[in-house]
């Protein structure tokens, strides 16, 4: 509805039209062929994103390059989801856990904290991980390793896709 600024006693530009300005509007519209629509309160919802189509979920593809996790858990693996294989260890868990963490405009391996940001330091081993590919869409190619907190958390939220090192000596 498009409301007529009015102005005299009592009016200000930009109130709420009266019965005859209404009458107006209706008229000019019915003329041009619009329909008039009474303005009704808008109610604040929630905006949620779309669900991912299904061919921008097709090809989640990601390499994942694991070193110094300890025996049986270095090496190079590639994991496919939608459907899920590749020779990763563990596919069906590594993508349900991606999937269960894939959140809309949100950079799933992204670093957590960002320049500047005290992180407790703790060391947790050796362990370093390259993943590489597409996921959601989106090219993937960052690091991980287990040098503080920080770091720490962020390779234990992509457990399966990254294996549990041995605990430092």
């Amino acid at each position: 509805m498009v409301f007529l600024p009015q102005r005299g006693p009592g009016r200000t530009a930009g109130a709420a039209p009266g019965p005859a300005a209404l009458c107006v509007l209706g008229a000019v519209s019915a003329l041009l062929g619009l329909s008039v629509v009474p303005a009704v309160a808008a109610v604040a919802a929630p905006v949620m994103p779309p669900p991912v189509p299904p061919e921008d979920r097709a090809g989640d593809h990601l390499t994942v390059v694991v070193r110094h996790a300890g025996a049986g858990r270095d090496g190079t693996y590639e994991l496919f989801c939608h459907p899920d294989g590749g020779s990763h260890p563990d596919a069906a868990e590594a993508c349900r856990v991606l999937d269960g963490q894939t959140q809309w405009g949100r950079d799933l391996f992204a670093r957590v904290a960002p320049p500047g940001t005290t992180c407790t330091m703790l060391y947790g081993g050796p362990a370093t991980a390259r993943v590489t590919g597409t996921w959601a869409g989106r090219r993937v190619d960052t690091g991980y390793d287990r040098s503080n907190g920080c770091e720490i958390g962020r390779w234990d939220r992509m457990v399966p896709l990254l294996p549990r090192p041995d605990s430092p000596a």
